[in-house]
């Protein structure tokens, strides 16, 4: 007998919860109402960073300010259920770890400052639009460095840790991976997470406090607010830090980086970026929109049980509306000359065709060995082999009147067909 394929749930008002973890969840409500589960604070996080790592050094400490909108939005806006409050609680002291370490690190190596990364193809895609598939498939070539999920954990060397031997970290990351199967199994259907597989480098802007993830897996909408209204550059700046040190660990010729954030601040990009190229996906809105809706319901779904599909719609909807014309605005600014559009049809059809041509606008030599690693990254990297993932854009109060009426300006920009 086969075993029968997962499939999505779309109850987004009742997300899934283990046993186990409903009985702790329950358990911390009561401590909650007894206050012995206090609100996160920049204070407390801050001295359990320095506790932690026997460190006290961050350096410019510029990024105390995006910490505090985003504590405060956590606080009294998220909602968050007793083991949602400890994950975001452990994800922001890591966060605070990990700068103290870079500073530390940079003491002891300044050439790291000077290390080359190459050239740098940055696929800034809406969501749901074959980004992820074309982040992996660029990532095959054992030439091109990606962010590693594991490396995403744990960007810098460990305590202890033989250079050349990450494979503590490895083994970190293949307990979160495990974990967060465990307490959303039906997330892999729609957004694999895998240690060892490439990563969206906005989890590395998250160590700055300015990205878009919060307001994807938390419902923080003075944070997201707040966002919107500020300079990015010192945390892409960061960012490119970040990127040194990685390859300073890992070294490769090139860089391929993925997030739908960066749609946001391609302005930001070019600036701190001057040798990077950009990609941008683009596939049917309505394929897409009720699909990310769903993605980040799920998402949200992990930390809090108060899930409510249609505001998740109505933030998002502008959300990327925001990104698309912050997107082309960009475009008509700065010209065509760094940009290379990619249908995600053509992609699903002939990928390998698809990547050479990115390599040529690039500037990138295409070998046959790229060719043969693209090739085996395709045929194992193949749609639902987790699952599969349904909805609906009735479930989030949309139409397809709705989508095109928002979108439509979009769709005609880059001609993209009805699905």
């Amino acid at each position: 007998m086969t075993k029968k394929m997962l499939e999505t749930s779309n109850n987004y008002r009742k997300p899934y919860r283990p046993l186990p973890i409903a009985a702790f969840n329950g358990a911390g409500r009561m401590l909650e109402k007894l206050g012995a589960l206090p609100d996160l604070s920049v204070a407390k996080l801050v001295q359990a960073a320095r506790k932690k790592t026997g460190l006290s050094d961050f350096g410019d400490e510029w990024f105390l300010q995006p910490l505090s909108v985003l504590v405060d939005a956590i606080n009294s806006e998220a909602n968050l259920t007793p083991l949602g409050k400890l994950i975001q609680k452990s994800r922001l002291e890591s966060a605070l770890c990990v700068r103290l370490r870079v500073q530390a690190l940079l003491k002891l190596h300044p050439e790291i400052h000077d290390v080359d990364l190459g050239k740098i193809i940055v696929i800034a895609g809406l969501q749901r639009t074959g980004t992820t598939t074309l982040h992996r498939l660029l990532a095959a070539d054992p030439d091109m460095r990606a962010l590693l999920s594991w490396e995403a954990l744990n960007p810098l060397p460990l305590p202890n840790e033989k250079p050349g031997n990450p494979e503590p970290r490895i083994a970190q990351a293949r307990t979160a991976e495990k974990g967060l199967a465990y307490l959303a199994p039906e997330f892999f259907a729609i957004h694999p997470v895998e240690h060892n597989a490439p990563e969206e480098d906005i989890l590395l802007l998250d160590l700055s406090f300015m990205s878009q993830s919060p307001e994807a897996t938390l419902h923080v909408p003075s944070y997201a607010a707040w966002l919107e209204q500020q300079d990015h550059t010192r945390a892409y700046e960061y960012l490119r830090l970040l990127l040194k040190i990685l390859m300073w660990q890992r070294p490769a010729k090139n860089w391929v980086l993925k997030t739908p954030h960066h749609m946001e601040f391609l302005d930001t990009i070019l600036k701190v970026f001057p040798e990077a190229v950009i990609v941008q996906t683009h596939r049917d809105p309505q394929k897409t929109t009720g699909s990310f809706c769903s993605m980040v319901s799920h998402g949200r779904g992990v930390f809090s049980d108060n899930v409510d599909p249609v505001e998740v719609a109505q933030h998002w909807v502008r959300k990327v509306d925001r990104l698309m014309r912050r997107s082309i605005a960009v475009r008509e600014e700065f010209g065509d000359a760094r940009f290379i559009d990619v249908s995600y049809y053509d992609l699903v059809q002939n990928p390998l065709q698809e990547i050479e041509r990115i390599y040529q606008f690039a500037g990138i030599p295409f070998t046959n060995k790229t060719r043969q690693a693209v090739i085996d990254v395709s045929k194992k990297d193949v749609q639902n082999r987790y699952g599969k993932h349904r909805y609906n854009l009735a479930d989030f109060n949309l139409t397809p009147a709705d989508i095109e009426r928002t979108y439509g300006y979009y769709r005609q920009q880059y001609g993209i067909p009805h699905e």
